[in-house]
């Protein structure tokens, strides 16, 4: 295990450049030669408390993608984790493969690796991920949260999460709408994973015309027939007219290709780092007047899950009200960004920072 420190200032396309910039604490590789795992820890930052942040399994196209990914989220969940009030740092861990190399013995080796930084890092599930690949990384660390509620975790996350985005979106339709209904509202949903499935549940049960897409038809055509959501291509969800655009799939859907091609006034989803460029595309939407409800801030209802589950006393009522939080956040965040006409992105990173600068200063002081 070779771990890496941003103690150096070099240019910014190394990994050490890459740390340097987004500041984070550590970057961890992990590499196992029998059981073929391939994977990597980012640490972000661990003042308001162990940095917790689940685990991704992505066959990437290069190394160099993996990393750029790893960074990005883990810092996501620093921001993610402090504006939900928690007292847990950012962190993440991807894991390079297509997912049908899983089984125990990978996981397991897995699970060393995360045992091996003493509670720096407490892992969970994310994408291609379930509770019963937790069970195994957990039968070699302590250090992991998500198990199935048979062994006294939370369960799946992945209702939680939707709940919050559904909080997100009704936040983001008050401050561009005057009403937080989304009754007879055209939202298109990008992505139909477990996310999206739940809220697009959510959707329909509040009356509103839910249009769908996804990569993997046999999971679209599932949750139409059992939602009513009008199926559309993949390739023409940016030229819908709709109201709301709720991405649940992978990150950057947002960039230069698909910003100018968005016909709607709110764009609130689950997915992770929605914008290609925080800076330039945060900036255009506040231009097009396009309300954004930031990703790391309405998505956090699967971390608030599992921070229950790693705090112990996990009770699933009181996540659900945790989560309900979301909305007057998110509230907050938009009348910030709309005040100080800049981005919501960036209103919600500086009001995350200003928490774990003020925690910080609580820390040092005896």
């Amino acid at each position: 295990m070779l771990e890496i420190k941003a103690t150096e200032t070099v240019s910014e396309g190394s990994i050490f450049g890459q740390i340097s910039t987004m500041d984070h604490e550590q970057l961890v590789i992990c590499h196992d030669e029998v059981t073929g795992l391939k994977a990597l820890i980012g640490i972000h930052n661990t003042t308001l408390g162990p940095a917790l942040g689940g685990t991704r399994m992505w066959p990437y196209a290069s190394e160099e993608e993996a990393i750029t990914d790893v960074l990005r989220l883990s810092r996501g969940m620093t921001f993610k984790n402090a504006l939900a009030g928690l007292n847990l740092g950012g962190g993440k861990a991807v894991i390079l493969g297509d997912p049908s190399l899983k089984n125990e013995a990978y996981l397991r080796r897995f699970g060393r690796f995360v045992e091996s930084l003493g509670g720096r890092y407490v892992t969970a599930e994310d994408v291609n991920m379930n509770t019963s690949d937790m069970e195994f990384i957990g039968m070699e660390t302590r250090h992991v949260t998500g198990l199935p509620e048979i062994k006294g975790g939370g369960g799946d996350p992945s209702p939680v999460t939707a709940y919050g985005v559904y909080m997100g979106i009704k936040a983001a339709a008050k401050k561009a709408f005057g009403l937080e209904s989304l009754e007879g509202k055209r939202i298109g949903v990008q992505g139909v994973g477990q996310v999206g499935k739940y809220l697009i549940e959510h959707l329909v049960k509040e009356g509103a015309h839910v249009m769908v897409t996804d990569i993997f038809e046999d999971k679209l055509k599932a949750v139409a027939k059992a939602t009513g959501a009008q199926v559309v291509d993949p390739n023409v969800i940016y030229d819908l007219e709709m109201d709301i655009y709720s991405p649940c799939a992978l990150g950057a859907t947002i960039n230069d290709q698909t910003i100018d091609r968005l016909k709607c006034a709110v764009i609130a989803g689950g997915a992770n780092n929605q914008l290609k460029d925080e800076a330039k595309h945060g900036r255009i939407l506040v231009d097009k007047g396009i309300v954004y409800a930031p990703d790391f801030l309405i998505n956090a209802g699967g971390v608030i899950n599992v921070g229950a589950e790693y705090f112990g006393g996990y009770n699933r009522e009181t996540v659900y009200k945790h989560t309900e939080k979301i909305y007057d956040t998110c509230l907050g965040i938009l009348h910030k960004s709309e005040e100080e006409n800049i981005p919501a992105q960036q209103a919600a990173i500086e009001t995350a920072k200003a928490r774990i600068e003020a925690i910080g200063r609580v820390k040092l002081t005896f």
